[in-house]
Protein backbone atom coordinates (compact mmCIF):
# COMPACT_ATOMS: atom_id res chain seq x y z
CA UNK A 1 0.00 0.00 0.00
CA UNK A 2 1.60 3.54 -1.19
CA UNK A 3 0.84 4.94 2.21
CA UNK A 4 2.64 3.03 4.58
CA UNK A 5 5.03 2.57 2.29
CA UNK A 6 5.77 6.34 2.47
CA UNK A 7 5.13 6.42 6.14
CA UNK A 8 8.07 3.69 6.79
CA UNK A 9 10.58 5.81 4.34
CA UNK A 10 9.57 8.85 5.95
CA UNK A 11 10.34 7.50 9.72
CA UNK A 12 13.25 5.48 8.43
CA UNK A 13 14.87 8.56 7.11
CA UNK A 14 13.81 10.38 10.40
CA UNK A 15 15.44 7.98 12.45
CA UNK A 16 18.37 7.76 10.48
CA UNK A 17 19.25 11.71 11.20
CA UNK A 18 17.96 11.75 14.80
CA UNK A 19 19.46 8.85 15.92
CA UNK A 20 20.17 11.03 19.18
CA UNK A 21 17.40 12.59 20.07
CA UNK A 22 15.07 11.52 22.90
CA UNK A 23 12.56 9.60 20.67
CA UNK A 24 12.61 6.35 22.12
CA UNK A 25 12.50 5.07 18.66
CA UNK A 26 15.45 2.36 18.42
CA UNK A 27 13.70 -1.03 18.27
CA UNK A 28 11.99 -0.03 15.26
CA UNK A 29 8.37 -1.91 16.72
CA UNK A 30 6.17 1.37 16.47
CA UNK A 31 5.61 3.69 14.68
CA UNK A 32 6.39 7.56 15.64
CA UNK A 33 5.32 10.84 14.57
CA UNK A 34 6.90 12.61 11.74
CA UNK A 35 8.23 15.63 13.05
CA UNK A 36 6.75 17.53 10.19
CA UNK A 37 3.09 16.05 10.32
CA UNK A 38 1.01 16.43 8.52
CA UNK A 39 2.95 16.46 5.09
CA UNK A 40 -0.28 14.92 3.26
CA UNK A 41 -4.37 15.51 2.72
CA UNK A 42 -5.85 13.78 5.23
CA UNK A 43 -9.73 12.51 5.43
CA UNK A 44 -12.46 13.22 8.04
CA UNK A 45 -15.26 11.17 8.04
CA UNK A 46 -18.61 11.83 9.13
CA UNK A 47 -21.15 8.47 10.48
CA UNK A 48 -24.02 10.05 8.61
CA UNK A 49 -25.40 11.29 5.79
CA UNK A 50 -24.50 15.02 4.48
CA UNK A 51 -26.58 18.05 5.56
CA UNK A 52 -27.12 17.24 9.15
CA UNK A 53 -25.19 18.56 12.69
CA UNK A 54 -22.58 15.84 12.19
CA UNK A 55 -21.50 17.05 8.70
CA UNK A 56 -22.16 20.91 9.54
CA UNK A 57 -19.57 20.33 12.62
CA UNK A 58 -17.20 17.87 10.70
CA UNK A 59 -16.88 20.47 7.32
CA UNK A 60 -16.79 23.41 9.96
CA UNK A 61 -13.79 22.33 11.93
CA UNK A 62 -12.41 20.81 8.83
CA UNK A 63 -11.67 23.91 7.48
CA UNK A 64 -10.07 25.28 10.53
CA UNK A 65 -7.70 22.21 10.65
CA UNK A 66 -7.00 22.74 6.59
CA UNK A 67 -5.69 26.46 7.30
CA UNK A 68 -3.60 25.49 10.77
CA UNK A 69 -2.65 22.54 9.28
CA UNK A 70 -1.91 23.66 5.98
CA UNK A 71 -2.98 20.54 4.50
CA UNK A 72 -6.58 19.91 2.68
CA UNK A 73 -8.87 18.39 4.52
CA UNK A 74 -11.69 16.22 2.89
CA UNK A 75 -15.07 14.66 4.99
CA UNK A 76 -16.09 12.23 3.63
CA UNK A 77 -19.92 10.81 4.58
CA UNK A 78 -20.20 7.54 5.11
CA UNK A 79 -23.69 6.85 7.05
CA UNK A 80 -25.05 4.16 7.99
CA UNK A 81 -25.13 1.01 10.34
CA UNK A 82 -25.68 3.27 13.33
CA UNK A 83 -22.28 4.76 12.48
CA UNK A 84 -20.74 1.44 11.76
CA UNK A 85 -19.55 1.98 8.90
CA UNK A 86 -17.68 5.09 9.05
CA UNK A 87 -15.96 3.45 12.62
CA UNK A 88 -15.22 0.42 10.60
CA UNK A 89 -13.05 2.27 7.99
CA UNK A 90 -11.48 4.36 10.81
CA UNK A 91 -10.21 1.44 13.12
CA UNK A 92 -9.17 -0.35 9.72
CA UNK A 93 -6.56 2.62 8.59
CA UNK A 94 -3.57 2.94 9.50
CA UNK A 95 -3.14 5.16 12.96
CA UNK A 96 -0.47 7.82 10.93
CA UNK A 97 -2.91 10.78 11.58
CA UNK A 98 -4.55 10.84 8.14
CA UNK A 99 -7.53 8.98 8.80
CA UNK A 100 -9.95 10.53 11.34
CA UNK A 101 -13.67 10.31 12.23
CA UNK A 102 -16.08 12.50 13.76
CA UNK A 103 -17.27 10.48 16.33
CA UNK A 104 -20.34 9.98 19.17
CA UNK A 105 -20.64 7.94 22.30
CA UNK A 106 -23.59 6.31 20.28
CA UNK A 107 -20.86 5.28 17.18
CA UNK A 108 -18.45 4.11 19.80
CA UNK A 109 -20.41 3.08 22.60
CA UNK A 110 -23.81 2.08 22.25
CA UNK A 111 -24.19 0.55 18.32
CA UNK A 112 -20.88 -2.02 19.51
CA UNK A 113 -23.02 -2.45 22.77
CA UNK A 114 -26.12 -3.22 20.30
CA UNK A 115 -24.88 -5.34 17.51
CA UNK A 116 -21.79 -7.08 16.43
CA UNK A 117 -20.03 -4.60 14.99
CA UNK A 118 -16.07 -5.99 15.26
CA UNK A 119 -14.83 -2.62 17.33
CA UNK A 120 -15.39 -0.91 20.73
CA UNK A 121 -14.56 2.28 21.86
CA UNK A 122 -11.08 1.53 22.79
CA UNK A 123 -9.93 0.63 19.45
CA UNK A 124 -10.09 4.62 19.05
CA UNK A 125 -7.99 7.47 19.99
CA UNK A 126 -10.31 10.11 21.65
CA UNK A 127 -8.58 13.73 20.43
CA UNK A 128 -10.82 16.53 21.59
CA UNK A 129 -15.04 17.37 21.93
CA UNK A 130 -16.17 19.46 18.78
CA UNK A 131 -20.02 20.24 19.83
CA UNK A 132 -22.27 19.06 22.35
CA UNK A 133 -26.14 19.19 20.98
CA UNK A 134 -29.04 18.24 22.91
CA UNK A 135 -32.24 16.22 21.66
CA UNK A 136 -35.98 17.67 20.97
CA UNK A 137 -38.69 15.44 20.99
CA UNK A 138 -40.86 17.08 18.04
CA UNK A 139 -44.00 16.97 15.93
CA UNK A 140 -44.86 18.40 12.32
CA UNK A 141 -46.69 21.85 12.10
CA UNK A 142 -49.97 19.95 11.77
CA UNK A 143 -49.95 17.27 14.26
CA UNK A 144 -52.44 16.58 16.50
CA UNK A 145 -50.32 16.13 19.88
CA UNK A 146 -49.77 19.56 21.11
CA UNK A 147 -48.02 18.55 23.77
CA UNK A 148 -45.96 16.24 25.10
CA UNK A 149 -48.51 14.92 27.11
CA UNK A 150 -50.68 15.28 24.56
CA UNK A 151 -48.15 12.35 23.01
CA UNK A 152 -47.47 10.03 25.92
CA UNK A 153 -51.62 9.86 26.52
CA UNK A 154 -51.90 9.12 22.71
CA UNK A 155 -48.90 6.11 23.04
CA UNK A 156 -50.09 4.86 26.18
CA UNK A 157 -53.76 4.30 24.30
CA UNK A 158 -52.26 2.70 21.41
CA UNK A 159 -48.69 1.09 22.39
CA UNK A 160 -46.76 0.65 19.38
CA UNK A 161 -48.63 2.75 17.13
CA UNK A 162 -46.64 6.01 17.29
CA UNK A 163 -43.85 6.32 15.12
CA UNK A 164 -40.67 8.45 15.99
CA UNK A 165 -37.62 8.56 13.81
CA UNK A 166 -33.88 8.55 15.23
CA UNK A 167 -30.66 8.52 13.90
CA UNK A 168 -30.15 5.37 13.98
CA UNK A 169 -31.48 2.10 16.55
CA UNK A 170 -28.67 2.08 18.63
CA UNK A 171 -27.96 5.74 19.21
CA UNK A 172 -28.73 7.21 22.45
CA UNK A 173 -32.11 8.49 20.62
CA UNK A 174 -32.99 4.92 19.94
CA UNK A 175 -31.87 3.54 23.53
CA UNK A 176 -33.79 6.04 25.38
CA UNK A 177 -37.00 5.00 23.55
CA UNK A 178 -36.49 1.91 24.78
CA UNK A 179 -36.07 3.14 27.90
CA UNK A 180 -39.15 5.06 27.85
CA UNK A 181 -40.77 1.93 27.13
CA UNK A 182 -38.95 -0.66 29.55
CA UNK A 183 -39.01 2.10 32.71
CA UNK A 184 -42.07 3.96 31.66
CA UNK A 185 -44.34 1.78 30.20
CA UNK A 186 -45.02 4.26 27.01
CA UNK A 187 -44.28 2.20 24.01
CA UNK A 188 -43.86 3.84 20.80
CA UNK A 189 -41.93 2.37 17.43
CA UNK A 190 -38.73 4.11 16.30
CA UNK A 191 -37.64 4.38 13.07
CA UNK A 192 -34.12 4.69 12.71
CA UNK A 193 -32.84 7.53 9.86
CA UNK A 194 -29.15 8.13 8.96
CA UNK A 195 -29.23 11.61 9.87
CA UNK A 196 -31.29 14.85 10.50
CA UNK A 197 -31.89 15.39 6.72
CA UNK A 198 -33.60 12.13 6.35
CA UNK A 199 -35.67 12.70 9.63
CA UNK A 200 -36.61 16.23 8.61
CA UNK A 201 -38.08 14.61 5.40
CA UNK A 202 -39.71 11.54 6.68
CA UNK A 203 -41.33 14.48 9.57
CA UNK A 204 -42.53 16.89 7.39
CA UNK A 205 -43.57 14.46 4.82
CA UNK A 206 -46.05 12.97 7.33
CA UNK A 207 -43.79 9.57 7.50
CA UNK A 208 -43.18 9.33 10.97
CA UNK A 209 -45.60 10.97 14.21
CA UNK A 210 -42.71 12.48 15.62
CA UNK A 211 -38.76 12.91 15.71
CA UNK A 212 -36.22 12.31 18.68
CA UNK A 213 -33.54 14.25 17.22
CA UNK A 214 -30.68 16.39 17.53
CA UNK A 215 -31.36 20.04 18.17
CA UNK A 216 -28.60 21.27 15.49
CA UNK A 217 -29.04 24.61 14.10
CA UNK A 218 -31.17 23.12 10.92
CA UNK A 219 -33.82 21.48 13.46
CA UNK A 220 -33.99 24.87 15.39
CA UNK A 221 -34.95 27.13 11.64
CA UNK A 222 -37.94 24.78 11.23
CA UNK A 223 -38.96 25.33 14.62
CA UNK A 224 -38.52 29.09 14.19
CA UNK A 225 -40.06 28.41 10.77
CA UNK A 226 -43.46 26.85 12.21
CA UNK A 227 -42.27 23.66 10.96
CA UNK A 228 -41.70 21.64 13.74
CA UNK A 229 -43.63 21.82 16.90
CA UNK A 230 -41.04 20.93 20.09
CA UNK A 231 -42.47 18.89 22.55
CA UNK A 232 -39.93 18.39 25.12
CA UNK A 233 -36.10 18.64 24.91
CA UNK A 234 -33.86 15.72 26.66
CA UNK A 235 -31.65 17.89 28.83
CA UNK A 236 -31.83 18.16 32.73
CA UNK A 237 -32.76 22.12 32.03
CA UNK A 238 -34.65 24.01 29.70
CA UNK A 239 -32.84 25.34 27.04
CA UNK A 240 -32.55 28.73 27.26
CA UNK A 241 -32.84 29.22 23.09
CA UNK A 242 -36.36 26.97 23.53
CA UNK A 243 -37.51 28.53 27.25
CA UNK A 244 -40.94 27.45 26.65
CA UNK A 245 -40.45 23.66 26.11
CA UNK A 246 -40.43 21.66 28.97
CA UNK A 247 -37.44 19.10 29.35
CA UNK A 248 -38.65 15.41 29.42
CA UNK A 249 -37.63 15.19 33.15
CA UNK A 250 -40.09 17.40 34.07
CA UNK A 251 -42.64 15.69 31.88
CA UNK A 252 -42.33 13.03 33.93
CA UNK A 253 -39.23 10.99 32.76
CA UNK A 254 -37.01 12.14 35.32
CA UNK A 255 -34.45 9.71 33.96
CA UNK A 256 -34.65 10.29 29.94
CA UNK A 257 -31.58 12.63 30.12
CA UNK A 258 -28.96 10.97 27.83
CA UNK A 259 -30.35 11.30 24.02
CA UNK A 260 -28.26 14.64 23.07
CA UNK A 261 -24.85 14.01 21.38
CA UNK A 262 -21.01 14.69 22.29
CA UNK A 263 -19.07 15.31 18.87
CA UNK A 264 -16.07 14.56 18.90
CA UNK A 265 -12.36 13.69 17.12
CA UNK A 266 -10.73 10.32 16.82
CA UNK A 267 -8.30 8.71 15.13
CA UNK A 268 -7.39 4.89 15.27
CA UNK A 269 -6.04 2.86 18.03
CA UNK A 270 -2.31 3.63 18.36
CA UNK A 271 -2.48 7.03 17.30
CA UNK A 272 1.29 8.36 18.12
CA UNK A 273 1.09 10.44 20.89
CA UNK A 274 2.89 13.64 18.95
CA UNK A 275 0.16 13.20 16.24
CA UNK A 276 -2.56 13.56 18.86
CA UNK A 277 -1.00 16.68 20.35
CA UNK A 278 -0.62 18.48 17.12
CA UNK A 279 -3.94 17.52 15.96
CA UNK A 280 -5.54 18.23 20.24
CA UNK A 281 -3.41 21.62 20.09
CA UNK A 282 -5.24 22.34 16.12
CA UNK A 283 -8.80 21.55 17.31
CA UNK A 284 -8.47 23.81 20.71
CA UNK A 285 -8.04 26.49 18.36
CA UNK A 286 -10.55 25.91 15.79
CA UNK A 287 -13.13 25.59 19.02
CA UNK A 288 -12.24 29.60 19.47
CA UNK A 289 -12.33 30.30 15.94
CA UNK A 290 -15.54 32.47 15.67
CA UNK A 291 -15.99 31.24 12.14
CA UNK A 292 -16.19 28.07 13.26
CA UNK A 293 -18.16 29.19 16.23
CA UNK A 294 -20.87 30.90 13.88
CA UNK A 295 -20.86 28.05 11.79
CA UNK A 296 -21.53 25.21 14.10
CA UNK A 297 -23.45 27.56 16.85
CA UNK A 298 -22.56 29.20 19.59
CA UNK A 299 -25.16 27.14 21.59
CA UNK A 300 -23.35 23.96 20.49
CA UNK A 301 -19.79 25.05 20.62
CA UNK A 302 -18.95 24.44 25.05
CA UNK A 303 -17.46 27.34 26.88
CA UNK A 304 -13.79 25.92 27.51
CA UNK A 305 -12.12 23.33 25.27
CA UNK A 306 -12.01 19.85 26.43
CA UNK A 307 -9.57 17.68 25.07
CA UNK A 308 -8.53 13.98 24.49
CA UNK A 309 -8.94 13.10 28.31
CA UNK A 310 -12.52 14.57 28.38
CA UNK A 311 -13.66 12.94 25.58
CA UNK A 312 -13.01 9.84 26.78
CA UNK A 313 -14.40 9.94 30.24
CA UNK A 314 -17.24 10.57 27.49
CA UNK A 315 -17.23 7.41 26.28
CA UNK A 316 -16.44 5.77 29.65
CA UNK A 317 -19.73 7.27 31.32
CA UNK A 318 -21.74 6.34 28.20
CA UNK A 319 -20.56 2.42 28.38
CA UNK A 320 -21.22 2.25 32.17
CA UNK A 321 -24.59 3.60 32.23
CA UNK A 322 -25.72 2.06 29.01
CA UNK A 323 -23.73 -1.50 29.34
CA UNK A 324 -25.94 -3.12 31.92
CA UNK A 325 -28.82 -2.15 30.20
CA UNK A 326 -27.70 -3.36 26.68
CA UNK A 327 -26.45 -6.31 28.34
CA UNK A 328 -22.92 -6.15 27.28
Amino acid sequence: MPRPARALAVLTALGLLTACADQGGGDGGTAAAPADYPTEEIRLLVPYAAGGPTDLTARAYGASLEEQLGQTVVVENLPGGSGAIATQELIAAEPDGYTLSLVTAGTLVLTPLANEVGYSKDDVTPIGVMSEVPSVLAVGADSEYATVADFVAAAEQQPGVLTVGVPGASTPQGIELQRLAGEYGVEVTAVPFDGNAEMTTALLGGNVDAVLINASSDVTENIDAGQFRPLAVSTEERLPWLPDTPTLAESGFPELTLSGSTFGLAGPAGLPEEVVTVLEDALRTAHDDPAVVEQVGEEYVTGEFRGAGELQEVLDRTQEVYEPLLGG
